[in-house]
């Protein structure tokens, strides 16, 4: 599983699969203010991208895939922040 969940972030490594839609929804219904880190996600399957879009969390770090930046980015524009320094 690609989805991993923490008190507070939720971290999308690797292939999303649509194995990961499910838990991540959960995940976003049990705390919806939960931030969800894309900087190590190599690809999203369709079903992964439309709860990231139904339940638009604060998303943080850029698509680790740069085939998919330019068409994530314009989509997450209005909750997406850099992601922090550590």
């Amino acid at each position: 599983m690609s989805v991993t969940v923490g008190s507070d972030l939720i971290v999308i490594a690797g292939v999303a699969r649509v194995e990961d839609a499910e838990p991540l929804a959960n995940a976003l219904i049990g705390s919806p203010d939960r931030t969800v880190d894309l900087s190590a996600c190599s690809a999203l399957h369709g079903a992964v991208l439309q709860v990231l879009l139904d339940f638009a969390p604060q998303v943080v770090g850029s698509v680790g895939n740069p085939s998919l930046e330019p068409w994530l980015t314009p989509l997450f524009a209005s909750k997406f922040q850099a992601k922090p320094e550590t």
